[in-house]
């Protein structure tokens, strides 16, 4: 086991060790799209490409690093506490073959019937047949990376429980970087001047980006005693207990998700170019809070929340679940606060170069400002969803995802064909949604597990938003003196303005709060300090 993962086994220090790990992967995922808006722009081209992406990534995100990944590591952590690590070993052996047969087939129906996807995907495509077609080029070379990516998520699964936290975190990044080097030196070399063409060098680089995923995992999970052999016992009760728990909890993930894809296809009826790819490139950005702090949090608490649950709802469960919700609201309310109100700026800085125009910058910032306002709710989802398989209630989440993309969808249809709204209209559907869907959740866990802490929630939050009023003012006031002359500000003086004025909102936040006394922000605080000492 690495130091970093033997030197502090607290549920805080590994939220510490997962979300530099994460921190690494979402900010290369954000370099990659900083990459493709430079080398593309806002262009029809970009959009196909994102739309080729969209239903892989989905699955990616709903079956192989969602549904799976958490009914997998709920039975296996229960498995290795009851029966030790050999039982655990076993069913590991027999969902590796089932799941590397079965995606085989998914790659194949997927690269078959890519056409007819792409067409249901961009529906308002119709009068753009030379579109589709390249986007249908485009989405069968991705599709071949959902094999590799869903074994990367089982082996994440596996080392997780076992108590390795950082290498299966760290990972991703490893997506990214192939992605992003492949896929520079292949468009190069496809096409010089960067024309559409050259997107196939980034398909491919999906392709590379999985692989590296999977194979940067592989040294770590022989360190734990695995060794894999194929096992088509398909029969075994645990078996069919990981997949009795994946059918509720794809379609319970797929709240969000299916939201995105929903935008995706409102936003191909819309006239104007780029608008899947402001959409795409705003939920990017939000995505790297999100990553770092609820992700972070739910990786962890999700092993513990299990074991705790193996004797049925305990005073442990309750407070293991909603220690981890408070934790969330502390670190991603402000995320949400600044990405409102510095979002002009914030893409600006990231994203405007080369054919990344200031038009662009501006479409792309409405919409980050769209989903900001679901970021807190979104993150809470990742760590309350997951504890209802825990407990054996795994229809609740799904009949309240259900509830929520039929709200999103209504809410696209009104935006775009009854009120005549453009893209970041579409965002804030999401955003809705992911409000209704958190707020359903915490209700029907409050039923089940009884007294949830939901005083010690609202306290905490009120404080938060005092601490976060804070950390409004200065953005507010920046926007309105420093920044007021952005659009003829130099690059570099933009870039200090902007992070000298993030630097001094979050120390105010951090101030209050502590001054506020939240728990949270001393284990924040504590967990920062065991980092930096190493």
């Amino acid at each position: 086991m690495s130091n970093a993962e033997t030197e502090d086994s607290t549920p805080k220090g590994k939220a510490g060790i997962v979300s530099i790990a994460i921190m690494c992967s979402r900010v290369l995922g954000l370099v990659r799209e900083i990459v493709l808006g430079g080398l593309f722009g806002g262009s029809r081209w970009m959009d196909s490409f994102m739309i080729a992406f969209r239903t892989p990534n989905m699955l990616r995100d709903l079956f192989a690093e969602g549904a799976l990944s958490t009914a997998f590591v709920t039975t296996f952590s229960k498995k290795i506490k009851s029966e030790g690590d050999e039982s655990a070993w076993d069913l590991a052996r027999k969902m590796i073959t089932l799941v590397t047969v079965f995606m085989a087939g998914i790659t194949v129906i997927g690269v078959l019937l890519a056409p007819l996807i792409v067409k249901l995907m961009a529906w308002g495509w119709t009068d753009s047949p030379e579109q589709i077609q390249f986007t249908v080029i485009l989405a069968r070379i991705i599709y071949c990376f959902i094999g590799m990516i869903s074994l990367a998520a089982l082996v994440m699964g596996m080392l997780n429980s076992k108590g390795y936290f950082f290498v299966p975190a760290i990972a991703s990044s490893f997506f990214n970087l192939g992605s992003i080097i492949s896929g520079v030196l292949i468009g190069h070399w496809i096409d010089p001047c960067w024309g559409r063409w050259s997107l196939v060098g980034f398909a491919i680089g999906v392709l590379v980006g999985g692989l590296f995923q999977l194979l940067v995992q592989l040294p770590s999970l022989r360190k734990v005693g695995f060794k894999f052999r194929p096992d088509f016992g398909w029969k075994d009760p645990a078996v069919k207990k990981v997949l009795s728990l994946m059918v509720p909890a794809i379609i319970s993930g797929s709240a969000v998700q299916v939201g995105v894809a929903l935008n995706t296809f409102f936003a191909s009826f819309l006239d104007r170019p780029g608008s899947v790819s402001f959409l795409q490139w705003a939920f990017r950005l939000m995505q790297l809070p999100l990553g770092v702090f609820g992700v972070a949090v739910a990786t962890v608490t999700l092993p513990a929340i299990s074991r705790a649950a193996a004797e049925g709802v305990s005073d442990e469960f309750r407070n293991i679940l909603s220690r981890g919700v408070r934790l969330v609201f502390l670190l991603t309310i402000p995320s949400a606060l600044g990405l409102a109100l510095l979002a002009e700026p914030i893409i600006s800085v990231i994203f405007q170069r080369g054919r990344f125009t200031a038009e662009d910058a501006m479409a792309t910032a409405a919409a980050l400002q769209m989903y900001a306002m679901g970021l807190i709710f979104y993150a809470g989802i990742k760590v309350v969803q997951p504890a209802f398989y825990a407990i054996d209630k795994k229809w609740i989440p799904m009949y309240v995802s259900f509830v929520s993309i039929i709200t999103n969808a209504v809410l696209n249809y009104l935006w775009i064909f009854v009120l005549d709204k453009s893209h970041e209209y579409l965002a804030l559907s999401t955003a809705i949604s992911s409000l209704l869907n958190f707020s359903l959740l915490y209700i029907m866990m409050r039923i089940f597990a009884g007294h949830f802490h939901t005083g010690k929630l609202v306290s905490t939050v009120f404080r938060i938003m005092v601490a976060g009023s804070a950390l409004s003012a200065i953005a507010l006031t920046s926007k309105y003196t420093i920044l007021a002359e952005w659009a003829t500000m130099a690059f570099a003086p933009k870039a200090i303005a902007l992070g000298a004025t993030i630097a001094v909102a979050a120390a105010a936040y951090f101030w209050v709060a502590r001054v506020l006394r939240i728990e949270e922000m001393d284990e924040f605080v504590a967990m920062v300090k065991r980092r930096t000492k190493r």
